[in-house]
């Protein structure tokens, strides 16, 4: 029998149809410099200075999709456990988050776009059909033909890129430019370079953040292979053309280009909405004729049990049959 406060809890406790999915959450929230930690009212960045002593400031656990913690940052078991519930994914950086340590992940989250990309990963002809959706990505629908090799592909995302570079180098008037990356030289590269190489950072923590997020790996790439970021890597590709690369182009007379980099990158990032276009690329990419029905989003999920012949058979169910031992 229901009793009223049965009903009660039972409508007060969250749903996985109730809490925001990936793509409507903010990109992310990065912190430094602060102590989180949890309290009666939610989860708080408590922040003390000598100009204005102690601080607090709530954040909005339910509509995050990732907190990432910068040098400098401290955080309670309560607070972590609080964002585990919320389904946000917290990550450890670098300053300013252009680099990726470590991550923690949901338990809750499902495992449907993980099976997916392995699947696809797996299957040579659906790895190769997935690679070329990738480069179709970058060239414009249906500029492709089938059949086009992966070679081809390769030689003619290259030209596109000598050309790219070439337009930009005329716009802005700096003379022939060579895209040149040497960690061994760093200090000898040009601003362009060394803001190229800055914002592709902040571009890879992004959609890492985002790979993260929907439970996918990032070391199952498409088009890269043999590095434990190969996916975060395919997936950044599709953006630099428009995203990184001529914010590089602006930066060339910066006296500081990488901070600038990073700077004019993040603030771009409310025009850019780049967190939805992420998750529904990362989607259409990998299963392209299942990403229109975005209800299977707002579904609870219960743990399935494998089969080889049928593939999934509903979990917490007893599966004896009538008459058997």
């Amino acid at each position: 029998m229901t009793t009223p406060a049965n009903a009660r809890r039972k409508l007060a406790a969250p749903t996985v149809a109730m809490l925001p999915r990936t793509a409507d959450s903010l990109s992310f929230l990065y912190l430094d410099l602060v102590r989180v930690q949890q309290d009666d009212t939610g989860v708080c960045a408590v922040v003390t200075t000598e100009a204005r002593g102690t601080e607090t400031v709530y954040l909005p656990t339910a509509a995050l999709s990732c907190v990432l913690l910068g040098p400098g940052t401290s955080i309670t078991t309560r607070a972590l456990a609080a964002l585990a519930r919320h389904g946000t994914t917290v990550v450890a950086t670098g300053a300013g988050g252009v680099r990726t340590y470590s991550a923690t992940v949901p338990s809750s989250l499902s495992t449907r776009w993980l099976e997916t990309q392995a699947h696809a990963w797996a299957d040579p002809h659906e790895h190769l059909a997935v690679a070329r959706r990738m480069y179709e990505h970058r060239f414009g629908h249906g500029t492709v033909p089938s059949g086009t090799s992966l070679e081809k592909l390769r030689g003619l995302e290259g030209q596109r890129m000598k050309a790219l570079y070439k337009l930009l180098a005329q716009q802005h008037r700096i003379g022939r430019f060579k895209r040149i990356y040497d960690p061994a030289a760093w200090d000898q590269q040009d601003p362009v370079n060394l803001a190229l190489s800055s914002a592709n950072t902040c571009l890879y923590g992004i959609v890492h953040a985002a790979v993260i997020s929907m439970g996918c790996t990032p070391a199952l790439g498409f088009v890269h292979s043999g590095n434990q970021q190969s996916f975060i890597y395919d997936i950044a590709d599709l953006y630099k053309a428009e995203l990184t690369i001529p914010l590089a182009f602006t930066l060339h007379n910066a006296s500081h280009p990488e901070q600038a980099a990073r700077r004019s990158f993040r603030e771009g990032l409310r025009l850019f909405r780049l967190m939805p276009r992420i998750v529904a690329d990362v989607q259409h990419l990998l299963a392209p004729e299942n990403t229109d029905d975005q209800t299977d989003d707002l579904q609870e999920e219960l743990v399935d049990l494998w089969d080889p012949v049928t593939g999934s058979v509903p979990g917490g169910t007893n599966h004896a049959r009538d008459g058997g031992q």
